[in-house]
């Protein structure tokens, strides 16, 4: 589909109708029930401050308040663990303590404000939870012709094997295009766990990319990336992409072409 075609996100932000796009597209506020490439999205922003590494509290302070019985909120099953794709996410967007949830996430968040479980405990600190936006959305996810830019933060390409080829390789540019590859295989994979399928190829260009750190998922040292890449596949706004997205590792934002624009981090 050429970008001409219409794309469109449908928004409501604490109760108000709102629609906005990506820049250069045609946009329509309408809805269209059947199309299989379209995923919904629901963004909980709070008021409370989090630091990066208070997420995983965070994460255990929202799955404490619900019933253990809904495993979208942990990936957890009796047996073992559910080996897919995160539907339920645990971000600081802004410094702001966030949950991202996706698709059937979408409608077990409500297990949480039905709860009411606002009064929590993240790390030793006491905390009232205080919702500030709630954004829902429906994100049309597929190839166009254009390419979009987007920003990957704590990006966690690289497990103990690859990581191994990745240091035997001896020049930037064969690291870089191994990267591509994996983060080609990362939007691959996402799309697959909602049902989504290409019929062309997906492209993925590194255009920048920061010195990785070092830092502890799992009690194992990983390289985290800060990349910026183009991509022909339009992205949901705070998905994560790579290891441990459910912890706010690999979250990506979309790059406006904007003066004065700030981080989403």
């Amino acid at each position: 589909m050429h970008v001409s075609h219409l794309f469109y996100i449908f928004a409501a932000e604490s109760g108000r109708d709102e629609w906005a796009s990506f820049p250069s597209f045609a946009i329509v506020k309408h809805f269209y029930p059947d199309m299989n490439n379209t995923i919904r999205t629901l963004t909980v922003r709070f008021i409370n401050d989090i630091s990066q590494t208070e997420i995983p509290y965070f994460r255990g302070a929202i799955i404490a308040s619900v019933s253990s019985d809904n495993l979208l909120f942990h990936n957890h099953l009796s047996e073992g663990f559910r080996y897919s794709y995160p539907l339920i996410q645990y971000k600081r967007i802004r410094g702001k303590a966030a949950v991202v949830c996706l698709a059937e996430g979408a409608d077990a968040i409500g297990n949480f404000f039905e709860a009411d479980g606002f009064d929590v405990k993240i790390g030793e600190r006491p905390v009232k939870l205080e919702v500030d936006t709630v954004k829902a959305n429906r994100v049309l996810v597929q190839l166009w012709d254009a390419m979009f830019t987007y920003r990957l933060n704590r990006w966690l390409p690289l497990n103990a094997e690859n990581y191994a080829a990745y240091r035997l390789l001896e020049s930037d540019e064969e690291r870089q295009a191994m990267l591509e590859r994996m983060l080609t295989g990362n939007i691959l994979s996402f799309a697959k766990c909602l049902g989504i399928f290409f019929d062309r190829q997906v492209e993925c260009r590194i255009l920048t990319m920061k010195a990785p750190n070092c830092i502890a998922y799992k009690g194992t040292k990983m390289l985290a990336f800060d990349v910026e890449f183009m991509t022909n596949v339009s992205l949901p706004d705070y998905i994560g992409l790579g290891k441990g997205v459910s912890l706010g590792n690999g979250t990506v934002t979309r790059k406006f072409e904007k003066k004065n624009e700030k981080d989403n981090e």
